[in-house]
């Protein structure tokens, strides 16, 4: 993990609890944890690059990420080819890559990266292929608890 450079995230599942709300007029909310924000934060801190890819085209995506100040593509149908064609374009090289995940969408994604990692409740088949599980479920301080993992591998 030492050699991370970029993080991955799905939204749905890792920044949230995979809940949607829905008023009487459709509107869309989700539930975050502020916890996650001083992740982001103490991985920039490390030197890390991080991006959140969403097949999700809710703006709620777009307005997290902005306020995190992270980059974000949603409305995406193919995460694996959208991961290799970022990495390309930013001059990332795969194995540099850990992809944070956690249902069957992200599992072709996680497939082309050097390192995977998923919420305490991920899917069953996707966590069969990480090598980090949190100890947190999605939506309640996955990222946090990342960057503590960096963190104490940073200073090692």
């Amino acid at each position: 993990m030492k050699e991370i450079k970029l993080i991955v995230y799905d939204f749905d599942g890792v920044m949230t609890d995979n809940h949607v709300f829905v008023d009487e007029n459709g509107k869309e909310t989700v539930m975050v944890n502020r916890g996650d924000g001083w992740g982001v934060n103490m991985i920039r801190a490390l030197g890390i690059r991080q991006v959140i890819i969403s097949t999700e085209v809710n703006p709620v995506v777009e307005k997290r990420a902005n306020k995190l100040k992270l980059d974000v593509i949603h409305g995406v149908e193919d995460k694996r080819i959208t991961v290799i064609k970022y990495c390309e374009q930013e001059g990332i090289d795969l194995q540099d890559v850990m992809y944070i995940g956690n249902d069957l969408n992200d599992y072709e994604a996680m497939n082309v990266v050097g390192v995977k990692g998923v919420p305490a409740d991920a899917e069953p088949e996707v966590k069969k292929i990480a090598d980090w599980v949190s100890s947190k479920n999605g939506g309640d301080g996955v990222v946090r608890d990342l960057a503590r993992t960096l963190s104490e591998v940073a200073s090692v």
